[in-house]
């Protein structure tokens, strides 16, 4: 009889099947791809676009879409039909939301409860560190968006009903939602909101978008959760306070640079140039807009422009840069090695050793993509200036979008490299939170030893 058994289990056939097992910045960065190449063949479809649109141009604009940016070599308003807008808006999207959201609120669709790997790569990916959360984010991103979405929808279609009938309206303010909300940049306009610059309802809407959608989804619903400030955690209270810090900062930096430019804010009214300073000093949280010409901008206000941009907003938001807690957890950090403190500390909290290093790495990182950017830009366009593609850099490794108007002038070599960095910085810091969270510990103890440092 055992016999019998071992001859019956050395016959039976081997399994065909195969599992294809995938670390979570494989899977992201081939969900991303994935959408990239759908997007540019659906942009390149002949009524997706009006008149001539290369594969370049499609795949640019695709790019740009899904890692949110808002970087544009053609007007797309002019080149792409209104299909290709609705491709371009779902687009933004996916991007903006994220390829992995999308993946595990599909399985939780199909069952009520997902695996332990699918957990871990959904809290890999959102940057929760409790697997009870994972679940509960990832609906509230999707609600919160939606909702968000929707008023901003319904307020710019009344704005907007003035100019245009009602369907073109509905149209303009559901593309620009969706645009703001996840800092996409995308406009339908040439200028993008430059004819706006005094139509107070228009602009104020759009910032508020993408100033609610930089803050980050975990904050959102602890404000919703606690409604007090003294019950929020030390991570929204840090978050919001450094995103206020910094944007009344840039507001008054900003108005006192162009105040006396008669290309930006010289030629406006008080009240116009409060509110266009405010909304360019909001704007480089990664939104792309401008109500401003910001080429005509001086190079000191390009220079803030660019520190704001590397910032950008708050984790786990459809912001790009390091992130707002990334920035201040390394000022933190220097502040208190030259207090000689020992421990980082946050409203009465201390900060963890790793989360510095996690935010040094980050640094370090996005630096260097940046360098990386500009070193190509400039061996490849010698002809253009030094300020116009070290913004254009800093736009695209940071998601961003906003640009000095020379991203149609780019050669086809440069505009590679920009989508190689417009995909770098919305993949990176994913990557990275992936490679922090799964630590390779060494039996070894080595000696110390000193390196002179400064």
């Amino acid at each position: 009889m055992t016999k019998n058994k071992t001859a019956y289990k050395n016959t039976a056939k081997p399994s065909t099947a195969t599992t294809v097992n995938l670390s979570p910045p494989s899977l992201l960065a081939l969900g991303f791809l994935s959408f990239i190449v759908i997007g540019t063949l659906l942009l390149k479809l002949p009524f997706s676009h009006q008149g001539d649109l290369s594969w370049l141009q499609a795949l640019f604009t695709a790019t740009s879409a899904v890692t949110i940016t808002g970087l544009s070599v053609v007007n797309v308003g002019e080149a792409y039909t209104v299909f290709g807008q609705i491709v371009i808006m779902l687009l933004l999207q996916c991007g903006g939301l994220g390829f992995m959201t999308f993946a595990i609120l599909a399985a939780m669709s199909l069952s009520p409860k997902i695996g332990l790997k699918q957990q871990m790569m959904a809290q890999e990916t959102i940057g929760q560190t409790s697997l009870a959360t994972v679940g509960f984010t990832i609906k509230g991103v999707l609600l919160y968006s939606l909702f968000f979405e929707g008023i901003g929808t319904f307020i710019l279609t009344l704005a907007w009903l003035q100019d245009y009938d009602f369907l073109e309206a509905f149209f303009y303010a559901a593309f620009y939602s969706v645009s703001a909300f996840n800092n996409g940049g995308f406009s339908l306009f040439p200028n993008s909101l430059m004819s706006f610059a005094d139509q107070y309802l228009i602009t104020f809407t759009i910032s508020m978008l993408y100033i609610i959608g930089g803050v980050g989804f975990v904050v959102l619903m602890d404000i919703k959760k606690t409604r007090r400030w003294h019950k929020l955690s030390a991570n929204s209270k840090l978050i919001l306070s450094t995103i206020l810090g910094l944007n009344l900062f840039a507001f008054i930096t900003i108005w006192l640079l162009e105040a006396s430019n008669p290309a930006t804010l010289a030629a406006m009214s008080l009240t116009d140039q409060a509110w266009n300073a405010w909304f360019h000093a909001t704007v480089p949280r990664s939104s792309g807009f401008n109500s401003l010409d910001i080429a005509s901008m001086s190079d000191a206000s390009n220079l803030l422009t660019m520190f704001l941009m590397f910032i950008g907003g708050g984790s786990l938001s459809t912001a790009g840069g390091i992130k707002v807690g990334t920035f201040i957890i390394v000022v933190l950090s220097v502040i208190s090695f030259l207090r000689r403190a020992d421990e980082v500390r946050v409203f009465n909290y201390s900060v963890p050793e790793k989360t510095t290093f996690k935010a040094l790495a980050v640094v370090s990182i996005t630096a260097f993509l940046v360098f990386a950017g500009i070193f190509s830009l400039l061996l490849l366009e010698p002809e253009h200036e030094f300020m116009d593609l070290l913004f254009e850099a800093v736009s695209a490794a940071c998601t961003v979008g906003l640009s000095r108007g020379i991203t149609g002038e780019l050669q086809p070599l440069s505009l590679v490299a920009l989508m190689l960095l417009m995909f770098a910085g919305r993949l990176g810091p994913l990557t990275l939170a992936y490679l922090i969270a799964t630590p390779k510990r060494s039996r070894l103890q080595h000696p110390t030893t000193d390196i002179q440092i400064g």
